[in-house]
């Protein structure tokens, strides 16, 4: 379960998501969630997976790779589906137990689990082929305008970058941990869910006291080197706009636009 966790993960890359500028790829990441959350009817949904297989096509991001963040919200997807299938009106399909499952309910989970597999996939696709760098450099470009009322935009970019790159570590070290525990004679796969539960207790302290050490270390390596937040601070790459990043931008709004006008004129439910 622990490696199935690609939160944070960066695959270097020539390609051409990988080229993109950050702030465009965090664009089109929003577009990309908004097209999405006001996706209606089949015709909708069948272009945003469309637009997914293309964007993991052209990064070269092997599929099973971005498959594997879904696994840790299994769970989650399905405790959603089942309360879209039992809690929505309309005309009845299958009665057992008390319980109706309508068809507007099956359409409604059907739908939402799509959503939310696409929602993961595509959000998990932007730290796929964005360093934690140039993510941290766009992230404080697009909250530049909040410094005029006196955010530390730097610092909140620079925390956010450090947490997503922890998300990698965190896991390896959970993983040694356990492999440590195992040897011992511990058990993590057997048992009821109160059993796992209890026995992924003697897990936590010693990764919060890995965690605080980690953090520490990178305290003192900052100081060392006389960071003192990004206030006179230069880049070694300075973020640029190419001709290939409008066109991405536009493209984006093109299927934004698509999205809208099918919503509209071509609604197609199961």
């Amino acid at each position: 379960m622990l490696r199935d966790i690609t939160l944070g993960q960066f695959f270097p890359g020539n390609t051409v998501v990988h080229k993109l500028d950050p702030r465009i790829k965090l664009l089109l990441t929003i577009v990309y969630i908004v097209a999405l959350f006001i996706a209606k009817g089949l015709s909708s949904y069948i272009l945003m997976i469309i637009v997914l297989l293309t964007c993991i096509t052209l990064s070269k991001i092997n599929p099973k790779a971005a498959l594997k963040g879904v696994r840790p919200i299994i769970i989650v997807i399905m405790f959603t589906v089942i309360l879209n299938l039992f809690m929505s009106g309309g005309t009845p399909l299958v009665e057992f137990w008390g319980l109706t499952i309508t068809k507007e309910g099956l359409a409604s989970a059907v739908f939402m689990a799509v959503r939310l597999i696409l929602l993961i996939v595509g959000t998990l696709l932007l730290t796929f082929t964005t360093s934690p760098m140039a993510l941290t450099d766009g992230i404080e470009a697009m909250l530049n305008p909040l410094k005029k009322i006196k955010l530390p935009v730097h610092e909140l970019a620079m925390m956010m970058s450090i947490a997503l790159r922890f998300i990698p570590a965190l896991i390896e070290e959970t993983d040694k941990i356990m492999s440590a525990q195992k040897a011992r004679g511990a058990s993590f796969d057997t048992g009821g869910l109160i059993k796992r539960a209890k026995a992924i207790l003697p897990l936590i302290i010693p990764l919060f006291i890995s965690a605080i050490r980690r953090s520490d270390e990178l305290a003192t390596a900052m100081e060392s080197r006389c960071y003192h937040g990004g206030e006179g601070r230069t880049r070694m790459k300075t973020l640029k706009t190419a001709s290939r990043d409008w066109l991405a931008l536009s493209f984006g709004a093109i299927i934004l636009a698509a999205v809208i006008l099918l919503n509209r004129y071509l609604v197609i439910w199961i």
